[in-house]
């Protein structure tokens, strides 16, 4: 019997063993075998009740712990959907360009004299800018004068000469064929007169160009040649001096694509206007450091056809810069009214989830309990979306903490109310 006890208890013990010799085996063997056989099952008894006990409590604790958790509901904040009148707008990059814009060149030639400007002035249509040297105009200008005097001169001569022709054809006193020389002369000199009547006009007109003027309001730009420097005036050599563009108004050009320009021309004919620019189509403008969009103004010019290699139309923007804020190219947004005010509900972006290519929100019901509901959105209206589909606006919706929930799962809701921020343009 004590010999089969041993066997069935000890061999986890004598496993190591298993590689010694027999006779290392049979000097380790009356040390392995206890005392008493009782002992040694109680033990095993006792480790087996212990590790039960371990299990049992891990579980418990496990099982509570996951209870705890289960039992809470989750805070979120809800409410209901803002209601408001809103306008939807289409957003487009475009970039700012004077109304005018004009390089400033040499039209004669000639050492320029003297820069009457500082860069970056504001000036005004007709402000001296640029002096060319005058003297050599003045001396042209003289000399052409000199000439029409010679010419009036020979002029008086020519038609006293007619005169006596005349009387003395009436007596036969010349032939015919005299009295007509003296008829050619005569208009001959008045080509001359005229012809140097057009030098003189010329000469002047050149002295004039020494006088580099601006030709229209604007700001100017930095002088690109130094006084001291040689000229050239006239055709397309002519030497580029500074530049000037005006500031207000500005224009924005932004194109639209096909399918936004059908909808803006539909929009005009309901409107009984013939396009978009006969009639003033508001448009807002914001540039790189501005987040709404300050700038108002209105719609002038649609190309009247479209680009065949982008599908896009041209459409240009007019606003008043008094301020001179808006400079031409600078990058703006600038975005055109897309519809009619019309009444609508909206929720901040946050409430709103993606589920694949779906969105939804949570609706809490009167139990507390959030119900998973699809919504379809319309524009974006500042940091808020339209729902046209799937929202009442006396439902309460949860604004913040998504997240945490299943759909028939408990909240433990804070109502807030959401403020016109939320749907601001």
């Amino acid at each position: 019997m004590q010999k089969e006890t041993l066997m069935s208890v000890v061999p986890h013990r004598l496993s190591p063993l298993r590689k010694q010799s027999p006779e290392v085996f049979h000097r380790s063997w009356p040390r392995s075998v206890p005392s008493n056989d009782g002992t040694l099952i109680q033990h095993a008894r006792v480790g087996l009740l212990v590790t039960i006990a371990l299990m049992a409590v891990t579980g418990c604790g496990n099982h509570d712990g996951s209870g705890s958790q289960q039992g809470q509901s989750p805070n979120v904040k809800i409410a209901q959907p803002l209601s408001q009148e809103v306008t939807e707008w289409d957003e487009y990059t475009g970039r700012i360009e004077a109304v005018n814009s004009v390089d400033v060149r040499a039209r004669v030639s000639g050492y320029l004299e003297k820069v009457n400007f500082k860069a970056g002035d504001k000036v005004h249509k007709g402000d001296l800018l640029f002096l060319v040297d005058p003297k050599p105009f003045t001396a042209q200008l003289n000399f052409a004068e000199a000439e029409l005097e010679r010419a009036k001169s020979r002029h008086e001569l020519a038609k006293n000469d007619l005169a006596r022709a005349e009387r003395l054809f009436l007596a036969k006193a010349i032939s015919e064929e005299e009295h007509d020389a003296r008829s050619k002369g005569l208009r001959e000199t008045v080509a001359a007169v005229q012809s140097a009547q057009a030098n003189v006009y010329t000469a002047r007109l050149n002295l004039d160009f020494t006088q580099v003027r601006s030709p229209i309001d604007g700001r100017i730009g930095r002088e690109l040649i130094t006084a001291g420097n040689l000229v050239n005036g006239g055709g397309g050599d002519a030497t580029l001096l500074t530049f000037i563009v005006s500031t207000d108004p500005v224009y924005v050009y932004v194109d639209a694509d096909e399918r936004s320009a059908l909808k803006y021309r539909r929009q005009a004919q309901k409107g009984g206007r013939g396009s978009l620019g006969d009639e003033r189509t508001p448009v807002e403008l914001a540039v790189a450091d501005e987040v709404n969009f300050p700038h108002q103004g209105h719609l002038d010019y649609e190309s009247p056809r479209e680009d065949a290699a982008t599908g896009t139309v041209t459409l240009r923007g007019v606003f008043a810069n008094p301020d001179e804020l808006l400079s031409p190219g600078f990058f703006a947004r600038m975005r055109v009214r897309g519809s009619a005010p019309y009444p609508a509900v909206l929720l901040p972006d946050r409430a709103i989830g993606t589920d694949q290519a779906q969105r939804f929100i949570w609706v809490v019901n009167q139990e507390n309990q959030v119900e998973y509901r699809k919504v379809e959105l319309g524009a974006h209206i500042g940091q808020s979306r339209v729902i046209t589909e799937g929202l009442k606006p006396e439902e309460w919706a949860v604004i913040e903490g998504i997240q945490k929930l299943k759909p028939g799962a408990k909240v433990n809701p804070e109502r807030i109310s959401l403020t016109g921020r939320d749907g601001e343009k």
